[in-house]
């Protein structure tokens, strides 16, 4: 009777850890795609801003700051 071969070593992550460390990563490559812009990167991944600054906060994304606002020169 044949035995199988032992399946490789994984990370210790398991599917839930896995699946939030592509999150991460996919979050902050497209905010590094936006120079930060959290709404273009939102619109981009198909989220609702709110939605994308909560997974930011959950997952501990490392975002980069949101590039400063255009203020409007009132004459």
């Amino acid at each position: 009777m044949a035995t199988m071969p032992a399946a490789p070593a994984l990370p210790a992550a398991d599917y839930h850890g896995a699946v939030s460390a592509f999150k991460r990563r996919l979050i902050e490559t497209t905010l590094h795609q936006t120079c930060g812009n959290r709404t273009h990167a939102a619109r981009a991944l198909g989220l609702q801003r709110t939605y994308l600054l909560r997974l930011i906060r959950e997952l501990g994304v490392a975002a980069p700051p949101p590039p400063p606002r255009r203020r409007s020169h009132a004459a």
